[in-house]
């Protein structure tokens, strides 16, 4: 692959972005591609945004993502991907997760949560979306939905000899492997 492919995961703080990055970037390695990753943690203890950009390709030299580059944009939440549509390349994908949380100034009542944000998003992008909490909370805890994405991801870029259940076994803990495990496939099967 000569080709750098950008994916951009973005959400908000303890819905498990940064360990759906890292296990995407884990076994990208594996797959021995060049990998890059850059994480910002935007108040993330507090509910603020976190987004993580993943570079991948055969050379890469930054982790960087810039404007109108992202080839697929992983969002957590969906008011995080209508903030960050803009890194998405034209043609690029996105997968979002139907969920909301909403921010400190909708929970004060000084602001409302937006409507319309999943026609917006479907106006202006390629979009695969789907319930990822309510998929999650199904097998048995919500938290899961960060690996329900992840494995809607790699259907997304379609990356074939990787052993993704290895590296959910290496990356959660064994009380949890097996709920991980059927998140993961379930949300392999979210998008065509």
């Amino acid at each position: 692959m000569s080709q750098v492919k950008n994916i951009l995961l973005v959400g908000v703080g303890g819905q498990g972005t940064i360990l759906a990055s890292k296990i995407l970037s884990e076994g990208l390695m594996a797959a021995g591609y060049d990998v890059k990753m850059s994480e910002i943690h935007g108040m993330s203890q507090r509910g603020g945004n976190v987004s993580t950009q993943i570079r991948f390709g055969e050379k890469v030299y930054s982790p960087i993502i810039g404007k109108g580059e992202a080839d697929v944009i992983v969002a957590f939440e969906k008011m995080e991907a209508l903030r960050w549509l803009g890194y998405l390349r034209q043609g690029g994908r996105m997968v979002i997760n139907d969920f909301e949380i909403p921010s400190v100034p909708i929970l004060m009542g000084a602001a409302e949560y937006p409507e319309g944000i999943l026609e917006e998003l479907a106006s202006r992008a390629d979009t695969a979306v789907f319930p990822a909490g309510e998929i999650a909370d199904e097998l048995g805890n919500e938290k899961a939905m960060n690996v329900v994405l992840l494995g809607a991801l790699v259907a997304v870029l379609g990356l074939p000899g990787i052993d993704w259940e290895q590296l959910i076994r290496a990356n959660v803990k064994p009380a949890f492997l097996e709920l991980n495990l059927k998140a993961f496939r379930r949300g392999q099967e979210q998008v065509g």
